[in-house]
Formats: C-alpha cells, sequence, structure tokens
C-alpha cells in the first residue's frame, strides 16, 4: 500500500514520510476516519475505525530484511505516518 521512510523517533511512536503505492486507495478511507474521528473526539468511532485497519491484516515489511510486524498502530496523514509496535 506504500512504503515508510523513518524520519525519527518519539518515544513509543516511530515517525515517517509515506509514500503511497496505487494499494493505498483501497485503505486510505480507513485511515482517514480514524484520524477524523480522533481529531473530533470521537473514541468510540477511532477505537472502531482503528479496529476496520486491524482486520485489513496489512504488515509492515523491514526494508533491511527483519521479521515482518503484523502487530501494530499505524497512523498516516497525508505523507507523514506514525507506527508503533
Amino acid at each position: 500500500m506504500g512504503t515508510l521512510t523513518l524520519t525519527g523517533v518519539d518515544m513509543f511512536w516511530t515517525d515517517c514520510r509515506f509514500e503511497p503505492a496505487s494499494a493505498w486507495e483501497t485503505v486510505r478511507p480507513l485511515f482517514e476516519a480514524s484520524r477524523d474521528a480522533w481529531r473530533r473526539g470521537d473514541e468510540n468511532g477511532a477505537l472502531a475505525a482503528d479496529e476496520a485497519i486491524c482486520a485489513a491484516e496489512l504488515v509492515l515489511v523491514p526494508g533491511d530484511g527483519g521479521a515482518p510486524i503484523t502487530d501494530f498502530l499505524l497512523r498516516i496523514s497525508g505523507e507523514t505516518a506514525r507506527f508503533r509496535s
């Protein structure tokens, strides 16, 4: 769905630049729903959106050949992303 490029680490979160691939359009609405719900303070809506993202069974595949990461939280907004595992 896209490429994450590390830009920094902030406590438990890893900050990245996000470059979408064509598959991004299939999951973009899930991430927008999560972002929008968190911004308006709708915790129930945000958690439901995050569960939908989890149900999509996305995988983070490290470019250095490390083991794929399947248990994580991922936030994407435009060209920026944050994740924690």
